[in-house]
């Protein structure tokens, strides 16, 4: 395995529903799951808001939808 590739593993749950839009997906674009939640994990933009209290910036996601 690709020591790059083997930094942090993670595990989601998704409804059936998700599930099913997500394999879908990846049998018309023929690419694995995997390259499809990576390249939609790089699309994040991440914004710092100011934290108007005083307290720790939080952090905003603009997250892309599949269709």
């Amino acid at each position: 395995m690709n020591k790059k590739w083997a930094i942090k593993r993670i595990t989601i749950n998704l409804a059936s529903v998700e599930s099913e839009k997500l394999e879908r997906y990846c049998a018309m674009t023929g690419r694995p799951a995997t390259d499809v939640i990576r390249e939609l994990i790089r699309s994040l933009t991440i914004t710092e808001l100011s934290a108007s209290n005083g307290t720790t910036p939080t952090l905003k996601y603009d997250v892309p939808i599949l269709k």
